[in-house]
């Protein structure tokens, strides 16, 4: 059973899996354009986060900008943050390769994959990689909402995955 800070949770919507075709999702971009899957061509890692306003969020998504970017490819993190806070964070964090994604209006994202908290309507912190047809080629679902992901092991995906 998930956690959040020491207390389970309930995830809802359908995992994925390592060789399932990555399910299609509908996002908004810090601009309010409404993206998709293959809005980003070539292969994806996917760093999901419940808050882009907390430490932990914001040191993942930080070192997975920084050491992914060049490795190819494009690295979204999707959360529940309204655009708005999204765009705010991107202004003040000094990066220019983030992309943030903001899946509060439908869940379509948090659906697909697996990873809405049911009590808190957060997304789960989880990490895919996403070849460039589409297939899931890494998969990490947190046992602990807080705790930090592996970032060896899905950069080491995101490099192998063509």
């Amino acid at each position: 059973m998930p956690t959040f800070k020491g207390n389970n949770v309930t995830l809802q919507g359908n995992p994925v899996k390592v060789g399932d075709q990555a399910p299609d999702f509908r996002a908004l971009t810090t601009a309010l354009e409404e993206v998709t899957l293959a809005s980003y061509p070539g292969k994806k890692l996917i760093s999901v986060i419940p808050s882009i306003d907390t430490g932990v969020c914001d040191a993942q998504t930080r070192e997975f900008n920084e050491k992914a970017s060049s490795l190819g490819g494009t690295v979204l993190t999707v959360s529940n943050d309204l655009p708005f806070a999204q765009r705010r964070w991107c202004s003040a964090s000094g990066l220019d390769n983030v992309v943030t994604l903001s899946d509060h209006r439908d869940l379509s994202f948090a659906k697909a994959y697996g990873v809405l908290i049911e009590e808190m309507r957060l997304l789960a912190r989880s990490v895919f990689v996403v070849d460039s047809n589409g297939v899931v080629q890494y998969v990490q679902y947190m046992d602990e909402m807080t705790d930090e992901v592996d970032f060896e092991a899905a950069l080491k995906a995101f490099e192998q995955a063509n």
